[in-house]
């Protein structure tokens, strides 16, 4: 089924409501032109009828009145009016005429009550016009009798000349509006109809897999917006699909390295290469690539669980205990380094409404990092304390710093920064990015303040205890 251009289809759909527009305009527009330009003239010429009666009966003297000589003007009002009058007797019989020919004529049949309770009447007027005539009668009365009739006849072909100029007027203001609109139409849909295809080409771009096209529109409308929206949608993507390539070559590498390592020792072990003296050497360096390869995958599960969705068991505790607690954990790694951890807490206890275990994560995977990167013989700076209604707690390191070009990607799911590859070979890159996976699940930041050859420190900021943020807000 073959379709047609959707600016072509708002064209044929316009054309048809005009065309169907100007059949009804035409047919109401003429009924209710023809009905009132009849009610109108038969109106003006009732009261010319009128007139001319009351003129006739003024001359009424007792029980004879002379109608034919009352009214000389009658030819002269008859050619200004452009009918015909007569002044009639009751019996039917033409007194007068403004046409003499028919002075004498009797109308036969004539019945002066067939309009009924109307003024007028349209036809023949009882057969005495061969053509359709419009029929006013006014009753020429006195002393309470009614003597005769002033009729005036205006044929319909004025009437209809007349309809004819006013319908001509309504059907050129209507073309007039409808060209007018037309134009409107498809300036609109030029308008709408250019920045359209640029947008459905860029979709269809992007369909194909071309996510670097970018929609060249400048409207500063919806479409203008569409479009902006359009390609901000392809630049995340196209980012999405380079950190997905990233992360397999990642992953890959970080996969291959310690599994090339299991396999060559063993393959060594076998083939008797490494001797039975050395293998329990080579085999623990086996258990620790395996534990390597396992610390991967959790994180990896991890990352994936904080994907999928970030349901949280929250519950209130003290976030300084947590850090009292997961800082002791770290004392012996701390004491082979002669690394001092000095913590500093505003007060004694800091509630938070948060998920334990998850919050415990990250202060294990901060004070690791902390840890892995302090020199011998330094310190690792760790605060808690509450502003603006949240609790902070701050991880600093007085290390190598991290240098401002990687500052912006150090929270990138296996992402290493030159120096670290070269102090931490053990290390996954997914350490980061679940803290900030998680602390984003609390609907909470992280940041990071780092110089080079100074340190590093980690703020990141947790909820209030809902029950003391309660509290204050009584108090």
């Amino acid at each position: 089924m073959k379709r047609f251009p959707l600016y072509i289809r708002f064209l044929l759909g316009y054309l048809f409501f005009g065309a169907a527009g100007f059949i009804a305009v035409a047919t109401l527009s003429s009924r209710l032109t023809y009905n009132y330009l009849i009610r109108s003239r038969s109106e003006t010429l009732y009261d010319e009828a009128s007139l001319i009666a009351s003129t006739y009966s003024t001359v009424y003297d007792g029980n004879v009145i002379e109608l034919a000589s009352a009214y000389p003007q009658l030819r002269a009002v008859a050619t200004y009016l452009d009918s015909e009058i007569w002044v009639m007797e009751r019996n039917g019989s033409i007194l007068v005429s403004s046409d003499p020919s028919r002075d004498g004529a009797i109308i036969p049949n004539f019945d002066p009550t067939v309009t009924g309770n109307r003024n007028h009447m349209t036809g023949s007027y009882f057969g005495s016009f061969p053509y359709t005539v419009l029929s006013v009668s006014a009753p020429i009365t006195g002393n309470y009798r009614t003597y005769g009739y002033v009729v005036i006849h205006l044929p319909m072909d004025r009437v209809q000349d007349s309809a004819n100029e006013i319908l001509n007027i309504v059907y050129i203001t209507f073309v007039i509006v409808f060209l007018l609109s037309l134009s409107i139409l498809v300036l609109i849909v030029l308008l709408v109809l250019r920045p359209l295809r640029s947008i459905t080409e860029g979709a269809r771009q992007f369909a194909d897999g071309n996510l670097s096209y970018r929609i060249d529109v400048t409207h500063h409308d919806e479409m203008g917006y569409l479009a902006s929206t359009m390609n901000y949608m392809a630049e995340k993507l196209n980012k999405s699909e380079e950190d997905e390539r990233r992360f397999i070559a990642n992953i890959s590498h970080d996969f291959r390295s310690p599994l090339t390592s299991i396999k060559g020792y063993l393959e060594a072990i076998l083939d008797g290469t490494i001797p039975p003296e050395m293998q329990e050497k080579y085999l623990r360096r086996v258990i620790g690539e395996t534990e390597r390869l396992t610390k991967l995958t959790q994180g990896m599960l991890t990352l994936n669980s904080l994907d999928r969705d970030h349901g949280l068991s929250r519950t209130n505790f003290d976030v300084n205990r947590v850090i009292r607690d997961t800082a002791a954990s770290f004392e012996g790694q701390c004491t082979g380094k002669r690394i001092r951890i000095d913590l500093t807490f505003a007060v004694e206890s800091e509630m938070v409404y948060a998920d334990l275990g998850r919050i415990q994560q990250v202060l294990y995977n901060l004070i690791d990092n902390a840890v892995k990167f302090s020199p011998a013989g330094s310190s690792i700076d760790i605060q808690s304390f509450e502003q603006h209604g949240k609790v902070f707690v701050s991880v600093k390191d007085h290390g190598c710093g991290i240098p401002k070009k990687d500052q912006a990607r150090v929270f990138d799911r296996f992402y290493k920064s030159d120096q670290s590859r070269g102090r931490d070979k053990k290390g996954t890159g997914l350490g980061l990015a679940i803290v900030r996976e998680i602390i984003q699940a609390h609907g909470e930041n992280i940041d990071l303040i780092s110089t080079e050859g100074v340190g590093s420190e980690f703020i990141f900021s947790l909820p209030r205890a809902a029950a003391l943020v309660e509290d204050s807000q009584v108090q």
